[in-house]
C-alpha cells in the first residue's frame, strides 16, 4: 500500500492504477449497460451554462456558481474538490479535532483548503466568519446554515438552523449549504426550514448545496444498513434538487434494496417499482452503477459524494471514491476527516490525489 511519503506530485493514470490495486480492473474497465453514459450530461468546462441558463437562477447565482467551478487545481473542468469542516458541531470539537488540534484554529481550516487548491472551503459561522475579511475573496466560502447539535442531555438528532443566509450574503461567501434527515421524523420542518433558506439564497444569488442524508433506525435491517441504499438516497437526492439544490451531496451507496427490504417488515412503505431493480439498478450491481442511479436521480443537478470517516487506507478509499464518482456521472468528492485529522502536508497530498482522478483524461464515464 503507498504511503503518503511516496505520493507523487501528480498521479498519472498508472499511478491511479497502482493506489486502487486489485479494484482497478473492477473499478476503471468496467462499462455500464443500464442507465448508459449517453442519457447523463457529462461534466464539463461549460457545466454551469449548460444545466442552469433555461432554469430560474438569476444571473447572481450563475456568477456565484461559476465562482466554485473556476476556482482551485479542477478550475474550469466541471468537476469540484470542496473541504467541509463543520464536526466541530456534528461530532463535537474534542473528538473531531483532538487528532490535529491544529484544527481547532478557523484559520486553518481555510489555510489547508487554499494549500490543497480546492473549489470552497464548506463551514460553520464561527469558522468562516472569524476569517471571512481575510479569506472570502481567495477562496469560496460555503456556509453550512444547519447542524447536529450533541450537547444536549439525551442527545437528540435533529438539524436545527444556526445561523442565516443573510449572515452568509455579508461575510462574501458565493454559497450555503444545509443538512435534511429525509426519512427522519423530523425531516418535516427541516425540509420547510432549508426550502425557504434556499429561495432566500437565491434571491441573494448564492448558490445552494444540500446534504441530503437519511436518519431512520428502521432503515437498518438484519444488520444490513439501508442508509446506504442506493434506491433510497436516490430517492433523497431528488427531494433535495425538488426543494431548489444547485448541488446535492450524498453519501456513496454501498448497498441497493432499500425499498424492499422496509416493505418485507413494513408493507406499503414508500413506493417502488421492480423495474428500479431490473432494468436501473441491480441489487448487487457493480459500485459505479449503485452511484449512477444516484446521480440519475439528481436530474440536472450535480452530484458530490462524501469522502467519509478517517481509517487506515485513507489514502486508497479517497481515489476509490473520486473514480467511482468520476465514472458514475457525478461532479466531485467533499472530503472532510480524511483530510484534516492527518498533518496539514498529508490533508493537502490526499486533496491533489483526489483531484488528479479529475484530471486525468484516461479516466471518463463508464
Amino acid at each position: 500500500m503507498q504511503t503518503f511519503a511516496q505520493l507523487k506530485s501528480e498521479l498519472s493514470y498508472k499511478d491511479i492504477q497502482s493506489l486502487l490495486g486489485k479494484e482497478a480492473e473492477e473499478l476503471l474497465d468496467y462499462r455500464c449497460t443500464k442507465i448508459r453514459k449517453e442519457q447523463l450530461p457529462e461534466p464539463g468546462p461549460n457545466w454551469v451554462d449548460r444545466i442552469f441558463k433555461d432554469s430560474d437562477r438569476n444571473n447572481r447565482v450563475l456568477g456565484s456558481l461559476e465562482a466554485l467551478f473556476g476556482h482551485g487545481r479542477l478550475k474550469d473542468t466541471g468537476y469540484l474538490s470542496i473541504l467541509p469542516v463543520d464536526q466541530g458541531i456534528e461530532h463535537s470539537a474534542g473528538a473531531s479535532f483532538a487528532p490535529n488540534p491544529l484544527y481547532f484554529d478557523p484559520e486553518n481550516i481555510v489555510r489547508l483548503a487554499v494549500e490543497a487548491g480546492c473549489n470552497g472551503v464548506a463551514s460553520t459561522l464561527g469558522v468562516l466568519g472569524m476569517v471571512a475579511r481575510k479569506y472570502a475573496h481567495k477562496i469560496p466560502f460555503i456556509l453550512k446554515i444547519n447542524h447536529n447539535e450533541l450537547l444536549s442531555f439525551p442527545n437528540t438528532h435533529d438539524q436545527i438552523l444556526f445561523t442565516s443566509v443573510k449572515r452568509a450574503y455579508d461575510m462574501g461567501a458565493k454559497a450555503v449549504g444545509a443538512t435534511i434527515y429525509f426519512g427522519s421524523q423530523e425531516s418535516h420542518h427541516q425540509i420547510q426550514e432549508i426550502s425557504e433558506a434556499f429561495e432566500m439564497a437565491h434571491e441573494l444569488g448564492l448558490a445552494t448545496i444540500l446534504w441530503c442524508y437519511l436518519r431512520n433506525p428502521a432503515f437498518k435491517i438484519d444488520g444490513t444498513d439501508y442508509h446506504l441504499s442506493a434506491d433510497l438516497t436516490g430517492q433523497a437526492n431528488h427531494l433535495g434538487q425538488c426543494i431548489g439544490a444547485d448541488i446535492v451531496k450524498q453519501k456513496l451507496p454501498l448497498v441497493n434494496g432499500g425499498y424492499k427490504a422496509m416493505n418485507q417488515l413494513n408493507k406499503g412503505y414508500g413506493k417502488w417499482s421492480e423495474k428500479m431493480y431490473s432494468d436501473l439498478c441491480d441489487i448487487e450491481d457493480n459500485p459505479i452503477d449503485l452511484c449512477r442511479y444516484q446521480v440519475l436521480n439528481t436530474t440536472r443537478v450535480g452530484l458530490i459524494n462524501s469522502g467519509g470517516e478517517s481509517g487506515k487506507n485513507d489514502l486508497h478509499d479517497a481515489v476509490k471514491t473520486a473514480v467511482i464518482n468520476k465514472r458514475a456521472g457525478g461532479i466531485g468528492l467533499i472530503s472532510g476527516r480524511k483530510t484534516f485529522q492527518r498533518p496539514m502536508k498529508e490533508g493537502v497530498q490526499l486533496f491533489h490525489a483526489i483531484q488528479d482522478v479529475y484530471l486525468c483524461k484516461e479516466i471518463g464515464l463508464a
